[in-house]
């Protein structure tokens, strides 16, 4: 599993080089409205915070020359509403023209209801963090992974969440404190090498 970070191109750039092994790409979002660095990225619909649509859109309508880079684009989604947001999906058409790869944003309660498999290309893990970590989530990645779906997973920022997800077969995720702060993407990077950190105790005096 790699990060997609929601960064600019320079910074995108710098992450590749230095951890090509933990960092796939960028991540677009209408609430930071960052260029394409011009690589591999995907975008996202910033629901979490509000959907604004006409960002949105045009944040496709920018980024339309380069959709065979993309590895999707989240479907508008109702934070915690799995049922609100599978209709969201079923109307996919109002917001993202043809072309593009979607994702379906999997959220709590999903597991009840009967998830669009032939119709979405990635699915992407959201929810609230009890049912991120749950058993229900897990085993709608292992679903998605038998039916060659992207799966990506949203708001890993603990080397514990990286980890488990990783295990499972997702492929890439993201974090707004690992993109934000570099001691968070490190910390992830660090554990997940198993590389020792010093600390008060360990440290040479």
């Amino acid at each position: 599993m790699k990060f997609l970070l929601d960064k600019s191109k320079v910074t995108i750039d710098k992450k590749l080089s230095a951890h090509h092994d933990y960092v796939l790409g960028q991540l677009l979002t209408p609430l930071t409205g960052y260029a394409n660095h011009g690589g591999i990225y995907a975008i996202d619909n910033g629901a979490f915070s509000g959907f604004n649509e006409n960002a949105f859109k045009q944040l496709l309508k920018r980024n339309e020359n380069s959709m065979d880079k993309c590895l999707f684009v989240s479907c508008p989604d109702i934070v915690g509403s799995a049922q609100r947001t599978i209709e969201l999906f079923n109307r996919r058409h109002l917001w993202i023209p043809e072309g593009w790869k979607v994702a379906l944003v999997a959220q709590d309660g999903v597991e009840s209801c009967e998830i669009p498999w032939d119709e979405l290309d990635a699915i992407f893990i959201g929810g609230g963090d009890p049912w991120k970590d749950s058993s229900a989530a897990h085993d709608v990645v292992r679903t998605a992974k038998i039916l060659g779906k992207w799966v990506h997973v949203g708001r890993v920022n603990t080397h514990k969440r990286f980890s488990n997800f990783a295990k499972l077969g997702a492929d890439s995720c993201d974090g707004s404190g690992a993109s934000m702060y570099d001691h968070m993407l490190e910390s992830i990077i660090s554990s997940e090498r198993g590389e020792n950190h010093a600390t008060l105790f360990n440290c040479a005096v």
